[in-house]
């Protein structure tokens, strides 16, 4: 059953489901009516309203008492406690008819919170800084949750009308609008979901059907009601929302938020049934749709197909790269970085992808014997920072001010030319240095007193020095907003050429990106000096990584003919301090590599030039 206002030629019809009320009633504000809802069967209410404007504002009265906005409102223009509006969705005229989407092992991310990423925190700001995305060598567009949350900021996992988009950020044509120029310049778009919980202040769902039982309690708050009673409308609800997006939208993907906290006990699992659902729908639309996983565990049957009892996710965020790599850069080992911290943690990371293996009560270090092969490298996502990794840190500091610029550059060498997919937080592409912090704009006291006590607690199994910025306060949100002229002008412009010469790389040469092989024939530490050869036909590439900030000496061991350096981090070009790495090199050679280098080596051809 579609849910929700439809707007078609002048006439609306008004669905909702809500099972459990005797009486529903349509509240037209601005003509002074109230139209009796008709029941439809299986807890359902309509009715079709002719000669209707589009933005037109309405409420629902509930059995003669309380009204609320509607559970599937497509836009709330004055925030979560005001009405819902009618949305004339097809009169936006798209120029995108020739778009098909990308293949999933072209996909290079860029993740960014529309609220920060300009001044304005607005969609049509983002729209104005796509051309540079595109040049820098990103691909995918990713943005963090879209829907209507309370008040003005919040990083968008308190969303509680999972169908509207945040009036802060500006109206539906806007997003329309920004989608459409992504697919005129050849990039995609992909937004965040958050199916496994609502935000506390201004859900009404509960008071439509038992979308949230109080009896099924999650670690945010009451989970999503998959199997208990009456859970057929509530399943039907979250598989409208993804099509509608995917249909008003067309946007081409969907990052979907701590996937193994939906507790499902039916025979079909409601991931598998959702995943089901998208590709039926893009076989219709005869365009690419991807689903990514995000877990804090690795389940590989969340990628398995259904013969396995999995549930075919496209792909899945992959936290161990990141625990890998960050706990060896910057020697923490605090909350979820104690069981990393050694480079063979981070070699296990590259050549098998899991380091470890299980859910929330079986986690532990996958076995050397257990390997997933039928894993694609393209189906894992990996990154040095994302929100939760800069977030969910007490001051929300990025790894240019925790380890400095270079370390940061050498993650950035480690992620995209990884395996696998990479994905770059807002900023760091040229070395951002305002922090990304934790921030709410609700209105009951006791709620913001309770996320803040909630947020010490979060951290209390990282022992970090400090004092945690008031999320409820207006200035971390401030904070949080990029510095744009960093990026034009001294480090940030070269740390931007950096990154473009290492996407140029990842582009350009297959050797770093395949959805069938990662093309290692040799990874291993000497010291704390990470060595990867890899090999495909004649190309033949080396990369080197100093994971210390102290210079090492080493012994070239990259095979019998010479190998030309085509990328150097410490590159005064680069921001960087100088080259010390030879520009050629045979195996046996010593040289000395300073802290956190990266450098990556070609074979080179009879003319002295590099294979690839």
């Amino acid at each position: 059953m579609h849910i929700g206002a439809d707007y078609q030629d002048g006439a609306c019809r008004f669905v909702v489901w809500a099972p459990y009320l005797s009486r529903l009633t349509l509240i037209l504000p601005a003509i002074d009516q109230h139209i009796s809802m008709d029941k439809a069967g299986g807890g359902y209410w309509t009715q079709t309203v002719e000669g209707l404007e589009s933005d037109t504002v309405y409420l629902f009265e509930l059995d003669g008492g309380a009204v609320k906005p509607d559970p599937a409102s497509h836009y709330q223009p004055q925030g979560v406690f005001g009405p819902s509006q009618v949305i004339e969705h097809d009169s936006f005229r798209w120029g995108d008819r020739d778009w098909r989407g990308l293949a999933l092992k072209d996909l290079v991310f860029y993740e960014l919170h529309v609220g920060t990423f300009n001044p304005e925190g607005t969609l049509k700001a983002v729209l104005g800084r796509l051309e540079e995305l595109k040049e820098l060598g990103v691909t995918a567009v990713e943005l963090m949750p879209l829907t209507q949350f309370s008040g003005l900021r919040n990083w968008g996992y308190d969303g509680v009308f999972p169908f509207a988009l945040q009036n802060s950020y500006g109206r539906p044509d806007d997003l329309k609008a920004l989608v459409d120029r992504c697919h005129r310049l050849g990039l995609a778009l992909f937004v965040d979901f958050v199916y496994n919980h609502l935000g506390p202040e201004g859900n009404c769902l509960n008071d439509y059907g038992p979308y949230f039982p109080s009896s099924n309690m999650g670690l945010w708050g009451a989970n999503i009601n998959l199997d208990a009673a009456d859970n057929e409308g509530v399943r039907n609800y979250f598989l409208e929302n993804t099509i509608h997006w995917l249909s008003h939208y067309h946007i081409d993907g969907i990052r979907l938020d701590a996937v193994l906290s939906m507790r499902d006990s039916s025979p079909k699992h409601f991931l598998l049934d959702l995943n089901e659902h998208v590709q039926a729908f893009k076989e219709a639309a005869g365009r690419r749709i991807h689903l990514i996983a995000e877990s804090g565990y690795n389940v590989p049957l969340v990628l398995g197909p259904v013969e396995m009892g999995g549930c075919k996710f496209d792909a899945q965020w992959l936290d161990d790269y990141q625990h890998a790599l960050f706990a060896l850069i910057t020697g923490e080992r605090e909350g979820y970085y104690r069981d990393y911290g050694g480079i063979n943690d981070l070699v296990e990371a590259i050549t098998e992808g899991y380091v470890y293996v299980g859910d929330q009560q079986d986690f532990r270090r996958r076995p050397k014997e257990e390997s997933y092969p039928w894993i694609p490298t393209s189906r894992l996502v990996v990154f040095a920072q994302n929100h939760d990794q800069v977030g969910n840190r007490l001051v929300g500091d990025r790894l240019t001010t925790i380890s400095g610029l270079e370390a940061a550059k050498l993650a950035a060498g480690l992620v995209i030319l990884s395996p696998y997919l990479p994905l770059l937080f807002m900023g760091e592409e040229y070395g951002e240095t305002a922090p990304f912090q934790f921030f709410t704009d609700y209105k009951s006291r006791d709620l913001i007193e309770a996320v803040r006590v909630g947020r010490r607690k979060e951290f209390d199994s990282f022992h970090w020095d400090g004092e945690m910025p008031d999320p409820q306060s207006v200035e971390t949100f401030e904070r949080s907003k990029l510095r744009w002229e960093q990026r034009y002008g001294g480090q940030g412009q070269k740390m931007v050429l950096y990154y473009r010469a290492l996407l140029e790389l990842r582009c350009r040469h297959p050797i770093f990106h395949s959805d069938t092989d990662r093309h290692i024939k040799h990874a291993a530490p000497e010291g704390k000096v990470l060595f990867i050869h890899k090999q495909q036909g004649e190309t033949e590439a080396e990369i080197v990584a100093n994971l210390s900030k102290e210079p090492a000496r080493i012994s070239f061991q990259f095979g019998e003919d010479t190998y030309v350096k085509v990328l150097d981090s410490v590159d005064r070009a680069y921001a960087g301090t100088g080259v010390s790495l030879p520009t050629s090199v045979v195996t046996g050679d010593e040289h000395q590599i300073g802290g956190f280098n990266f450098a990556v080596y070609f074979k080179e051809d009879k003319d002295g030039n590099p294979i690839g």
